[in-house]
């Protein structure tokens, strides 16, 4: 499976980038799933749910499965903060992994950035970030790095699936002492 990141600030238009990415690369017959990013005790079931009575009771995995989805939520007895890659561990096969977020993950990223937030670029500092993606006619930093038009999101597919074996995922090795 190939795996690619999209960082940036919030406000910059990743959800958005990613929603559309998805899409296309659908239309293109790929098989696409996200790992995204959430901040603090986000909520995906709802008070008075099934689910949400059950982890409210103490339960710490809940799974709740139909016959066209199925969800996981797991209760940590700590904070816990799980890597992008335990949580690319957890997905079923796919053709490609959209990560949105972790922007200090150690996997190829496209840094979306938008110079209307005010926010820094992250490319000059993050050895992993291969291309920009913005709206900006100029970036405050010069950069070798392929910049692409975030108002064009097939130009972005394009960028991807040209060289996708780049963005071929391999594993960190869990005796690696970066882990």
């Amino acid at each position: 499976m190939k795996v690619i990141g999209f960082c940036g600030y919030s406000g910059s238009g990743k959800t958005t980038l990613v929603e559309q990415l998805i899409a296309l690369l659908r239309e293109k017959g790929l098989r696409v799933s996200v790992v995204k990013h959430a901040h603090h005790a986000f909520d995906i079931d709802h008070p008075g749910k099934d689910s949400w009575r059950h982890r409210r009771a103490g339960a710490s995995e809940v799974v709740v499965a139909s016959n066209r989805r199925l969800a996981v939520i797991r209760e940590f007895a700590a904070i816990a903060e799980p890597t992008v890659h335990e949580l690319i561990a957890e997905l079923s096969s796919c053709d490609w992994v959209l990560v949105e977020g972790f922007k200090h993950a150690d996997l190829h990223k496209v840094e979306v950035w938008r110079a209307e937030t005010g926010n820094p670029v992250q490319y000059p500092h993050d050895p992993f970030i291969v291309a920009v993606c913005t709206d900006s006619a100029t970036l405050p930093v010069p950069t070798d790095l392929p910049v692409l038009d975030l108002n064009d999101v097939g130009a972005v597919a394009n960028f991807l699936l040209s060289d996708s074996a780049r963005h071929e995922y391999q594993p960190p090795h869990l005796d690696s002492p970066d882990r």
